[in-house]
């Protein structure tokens, strides 16, 4: 035998061996465990950061099903609360202690990998516990994390890649993407980007659209707007000089950020309540009702400056999204069992949804992604789906749609609305258009969070995407 075959066999066992020490053999809160594998650990990449994933297995076959990464957004919120609450094999109950399991999931289909990034984020974590960083470090840290991750579970090398996300990983998605296509022992075959940052000037000058049309704003604050921001039939909602037009959208931020919307979706309630609060807790700084602090926005600013004095007071700091209970996941991810069983490593930070720490320190490099979108679809040979639930107000779906239609590809299927069956029978899903390699797609009566809002759309959604379906 050749030194090189053998070096090549000894690192395939090394391999082997460092992703089986991951597998979980039992995970508390089931009645019964499951019937596919999963593992939790680490995929470290660059300057002595370790990323945290946990990959379930296909419940179909994991041989030949696709590979998908999913990305929360922030920058700073884990992907755990993507797989807990939204499209995981199982879902954690208000008790913080069990899990149900989900009828609707994504790996009935596919094999599903959650990472959480950047470090800081969750359970993943740096040896200097530097937790600066910015859009350019993190796409090529999930570019390395992918690369070790096909190191670790080779049989998977040859299965179709898919990139998926929601929320700021509008920017993680087509970024890593831009990466990903240019290696060439990688199987990408499409991206798909849910309630997405994609502009932040269109999704500014969108959401005041919104708002209005949705009856948050009324007749007199409208004429204000379109006399003071409007010019020759453009409107400049975004970065608009007049001292006018600054002083109408202050009353438009009020409303939609303060007034006690749920901001991830304008017709749910607001789990509770919507009085505006900072205090700290047993060590941890708690935010609750910031507004929009994940997205850039006129008078952000002013609260960042609040809340890097505090962060340096503390280690760790806990960021919870407005309207957001994250209660149950935390209750359940900080359970010494249950970190025992994802080999949670002990340098790693108690769970939270979103770190401050890592969202007050992160550089914004990208105001828009176009770039990123025509370098996929010049390729000819992409997937590509933007979809948006309806009524969330973060990163809204008009904002998205002019986005899509500013990247001029060819029109297929020209708007119309899309079904599903649920148990009543066919139903509206939302609205699509399709274009060359692109299609942007609506999911009627959902927020933010498409799968924990209609779990039933979103898996036939997900599954007409990855299968290539029509919509």
């Amino acid at each position: 035998m050749s030194l090189w075959l053998l070096a090549v066999l000894l690192g395939m066992l090394g391999s082997e061996a460092a992703r089986d020490q991951d597998e979980v053999k039992f995970l508390p809160g089931l009645q019964k465990q499951p019937s596919f594998r999963q593992f939790s650990g680490y995929l470290n990449v660059a300057d002595g950061k370790h990323l945290h994933y946990w990959l379930v297995q296909s419940q179909g076959d994991p041989a030949s099903d696709p590979v998908v990464l999913w990305l929360n957004g922030g920058p700073g919120c884990s992907s755990l609360d993507g797989l807990l609450t939204e499209h995981g094999p199982f879902l954690v109950q208000d008790d913080g202690v069990s899990l149900e399991y989900n009828p609707y999931s994504w790996n009935k289909i596919a094999n599903v990998l959650y990472l959480e990034s950047p470090a800081g984020v969750g359970f993943s974590y740096s040896d200097d516990r530097n937790y600066i960083t910015n859009d350019t470090e993190v796409s090529m840290n999930n570019y390395l994390a992918l690369k070790e991750f096909f190191r670790l579970f080779p049989e998977f090398q040859k299965n179709e890649l898919f990139l998926t996300g929601e929320s700021y990983a509008g920017i993680y998605i087509p970024t890593l993407a831009e990466r990903v296509m240019e290696d060439a022992s990688l199987n990408l075959q499409g991206i798909a980007v849910g309630n997405g940052m994609s502009s932040y000037e269109m999704n500014d000058n969108s959401l005041v659209f919104f708002a209005y049309y949705h009856g948050l704003l009324g007749s007199r604050l409208w004429a204000e707007l379109q006399a003071s921001c409007c010019k020759d039939g453009k409107c400049n909602f975004y970065n608009n000089p007049d001292p006018n037009c600054t002083g109408s959208l202050a009353e438009v931020q009020r409303i939609i950020y303060s007034s006690g919307l749920n901001l991830y979706n304008l017709y749910a309630p607001c789990p509770g309540g919507v009085r505006h609060r900072v205090s700290s807790d047993g060590g941890q700084l708690l935010i609750r009702d910031l507004g929009n602090s994940f997205i850039k926005h006129q008078g952000a600013e002013l609260w960042n400056q609040k809340l890097r004095g505090l962060a340096s007071l503390y280690k760790q700091v806990r960021l919870d999204p407005p309207c957001t209970n994250s209660t149950p996941s935390s209750l359940y991810l900080n359970n010494p069992y249950v970190k025992a069983a994802l080999h949670i490593s002990p340098q790693a930070l108690n769970w939270t949804i979103c770190s401050a720490e890592v969202n007050l320190n992160y550089g914004r490099l990208y105001m828009d992604v176009r770039k990123q979108y025509l370098k996929l679809l010049g390729a000819l040979k992409y997937r590509v789906l933007v979809y948006n639930g309806d009524v969330d107000m973060a990163c809204n779906f008009l904002g998205d749609e002019w986005f899509v239609e500013s990247l001029h590809q060819q029109v297929e299927v020209k708007r119309r609305p899309w079904v599903y069956s649920d148990a009543d029978g066919q139903q509206v899903g939302g609205f699509v258009k399709e274009f060359n390699n692109i299609a942007f797609l609506t999911v009627k009566g959902s927020g933010h969070m498409v799968p924990t809002d209609k779990p039933v759309a979103a898996y036939a959604m997900f599954s007409r995407f990855i299968k290539r379906q029509p919509y």
